[in-house]
């Protein structure tokens, strides 16, 4: 789906095996043609590389032309076919340091983090060729650039990237969707950078990866609810806390969920992981504005 005059959206369906049975999931990536070359934003997982060559192709254009992969953070379903696109067409992989390490080295991801399912979901590691921060342009040619924001929380290197010639901000999985599962490494540091994205006032088209494309009449309001989602789920975990005399990480999880009217499947490790993050500020339950 051609979302602007140089983006396309491209919707990548995929499922995760967890103890709680499958679930069905998706992602986003993003083909962006600018002259002769491609860059693509995010590579979804494992095998995508084939629906990506194929809508390339639908468009006219060749899955050779990709000459850059700009990841906006480590996580499986984003990084899943990076390694084969790369061996193919020989671009260029752009990523923040933050997420570096993970990036390179797949197998310390699943060590720290082990997400159900990661082998299938990742094709394997890939060495970054080009480490960026806040504020450093990526220059695409054909007058298009990119400006990196430096988005934490989700993860520690996330990074959003603002088109400023098509008015497009890729979020990548910063701003969260109220109900949805919840998986952040910092709640105070993830609203932070949710503020930071506001201020860029001429937008036409937000885009992230796990939400439908959003058009600037209804992007205020996005950002806004992820904001307040995130601060009913860390309350929530602080109030939780606060009231048992001792509780396990599991228990923690569920009495959260159940207490947000949340579907009891949510209850895994990464989710998990996100409500104990609240922890490190319970001497002030209110401190995430």
């Amino acid at each position: 789906m051609q979302v602007s005059n140089h983006v396309h959206a491209l919707r990548i369906p995929f499922t995760i095996t967890t103890n709680m049975g499958v679930l069905d999931r998706f992602v986003y990536a993003f083909v962006i043609i600018h002259g002769s070359q491609i860059c693509l934003i995010d590579t979804g997982v494992a095998s995508s590389q084939q629906l990506i060559f194929d809508y390339i192709r639908q468009i006219g254009r060749k899955p050779e032309e990709i000459a850059t992969i700009i990841l906006t953070h480590s996580h499986p379903d984003h990084i899943g076919s990076v390694r084969s696109i790369k061996q193919i067409t020989g671009c260029k992989v752009i990523a923040h340091s933050g997420e570096k390490e993970w990036i390179e080295n797949v197998d310390k991801q699943f060590t720290d983090r082990p997400v159900p399912g990661f082998n299938s979901l990742v094709g394997g590691s890939v060495t970054i060729d080009r480490i960026v921060d806040e504020g450093e342009f990526i220059d695409l040619g054909d007058d298009l650039q990119l400006r990196v924001i430096h988005t934490p929380g989700h993860s520690k290197g996330s990074i959003s990237l603002y088109a400023e010639t098509d008015q497009v901000l890729f979020v990548g999985d910063v701003v969260p969707i109220p109900g949805d599962m919840p998986i952040y490494d910092d709640p105070l540091i993830s609203i932070e950078s949710i503020k930071k994205l506001k201020a860029y006032n001429k937008v036409n088209v937000l885009l992230s990866a796990w939400d439908e494309p959003k058009t600037a009449s209804s992007i205020d309001k996005v950002l806004q609810d992820g904001v307040e989602y995130i601060q009913r789920l860390h309350n929530t975990v602080i109030e939780v806390v606060m009231a048992a005399t001792s509780m396990e990480a599991v228990d923690i999880c569920k009495r959260v969920l159940e207490s947000l009217n949340l579907p009891l499947f949510m209850a895994n490790p990464l989710v998990a992981r996100s409500f104990i993050a609240s922890l490190r500020y319970m001497e002030d339950v209110n401190r995430p504005k």
